[in-house]
């Protein structure tokens, strides 16, 4: 196939790397919503190419990867990022030269871009409704451990605020390198067994969120006693910690591969017959796929790839993904997504304990008292 004959994107998901393990299953959502499209005809005839860069998980390859992307390779949509840094570095790009951007991750938020579209959870979308789960259920009394970058420590800052105005405590926060092993988290755990808090609230990622908890556990913390809570440990590193080490400890998630629905059993089952498992599936992933199959349609009303013409389709845009409905905000280019809250149980799946009740206004500067506050009504579920 040649440029002519098919809509060039640009993809740039790490599949090496300390972010691989998630980055990974997104570009396995993506690339499952290409075949889907694809096998349905395509769009307007044309099939969509993938134009697939590794950027192993360096900060600023993700930058340069972008550029070449637009410049050499002549494509103006990109479909990438796990890490905040890295939507960082991408972003002056797109913003220079009028490409479009999908980043379907949650993020810490105080941010908008017209380049950008934002796919995963805002802290108004999974740490208010978090924050007081743990508050309720656990205890008022929370512990910070994250990774050293932008992403955790913007979180934390917010979780910091809502758990604050609850009327909780924080008791410690702490930050480890990107790369930091088990040894690295010794004298963390040594201080969280010590100071004993109701819950931990982590926003370690990739290999790191492996390590801390294995770490916990090792020294004899229990997620049953006092578990952690996180916002992006997901079903793929719950697999590589092990049941034991993880059951008990918690994640707010838009989507959780146990949803009990026609939709979600559908689309695992599609990934698994393309993939061979469903083990690595997560909540990146399903956002990556969700928002291919909405640039789809998008390309289909515009006939064309015009990043102004996109972006009018796209604004308002609903979709029935896996995780139920959402829709993308037309104030903030956000999304609309459901939020769940689940717990990982001996067998190391994640049993769903609690959802709002329909899909949440994004509000990424956490400005609407009305969408962040206590009376955010938690509904208790048994199932997904």
């Amino acid at each position: 196939m040649t440029a002519s004959n098919t809509w060039r994107v640009g993809i740039l998901f790490s599949t090496s790397g300390v972010t691989s393990i998630i980055e990974k299953s997104q570009l396995n959502g993506t690339l499952l919503a290409i075949d889907e499209i694809n096998s349905a005809g395509g769009v307007q005839g044309k099939m969509i190419e993938p134009v697939i860069y590794d950027p192993g998980s360096v900060v600023k390859q993700y930058g340069e990867l972008a550029e070449t992307l637009i410049v050499e390779d002549k494509v103006n949509v990109i479909f990438g990022c796990y890490m905040s840094s890295s939507r960082k570095e991408v972003l002056p790009v797109v913003e220079r030269r009028n490409a479009l951007f999908f980043y379907p991750t949650l993020y810490e938020g105080f941010e908008y871009s017209p380049n950008v579209m934002y796919g995963g959870a805002t802290p108004n979308q999974n740490s208010v409704p978090l924050a007081k789960y743990l508050m309720e259920t656990h205890g008022n009394r929370i512990y910070f451990v994250g990774s050293d970058y932008i992403y955790p420590r913007e979180s934390n800052r917010v979780m910091r605020n809502v758990i604050r105005q609850g009327g909780g405590e924080v008791l410690g926060e702490e930050y480890v390198p990107l790369n930091a092993g088990i040894p690295k988290f010794k004298s963390i755990v040594e201080d969280i067994l010590r100071k004993k808090p109701d819950a931990i609230f982590s926003t370690v990622v990739g290999q790191g969120c492996i390590n801390f908890y294995t770490a916990y556990y090792k020294a004899g913390g229990r997620g049953l006693d006092c578990p952690i809570a996180s916002l992006t440990a997901n079903e793929a590193e719950i697999a590589e910690i092990g049941a034991a080490a993880a059951v008990g400890h918690i994640t707010a998630a838009p989507y959780f591969r146990s949803i009990n629905s026609d939709a979600n059993r559908k689309f695992l089952t599609r990934y698994e017959k393309k993939f061979g498992t469903t083990l690595d599936v997560t909540s990146c992933c399903e956002a990556a796929y969700s928002q291919m199959h909405m640039f789809a349609s998008a390309l289909q009303d515009c006939g064309g790839m015009d990043t102004d013409a996109m972006r009018d389709a796209l604004l308002g845009m609903n979709f029935q993904a896996p995780q139920g409905e959402i829709k993308i905000d037309p104030d903030n280019n956000h999304t609309h997504l459901q939020s769940r809250i689940a717990i990982v149980n001996q067998e190391g799946e994640f049993t769903i304990r609690s959802k709002v009740r329909h899909m949440i206004k994004p509000d990424p500067y956490l400005v609407y008292p009305q969408i962040n506050d206590w009376s955010l009504q938690l509904q208790k579920v048994i199932g997904g």
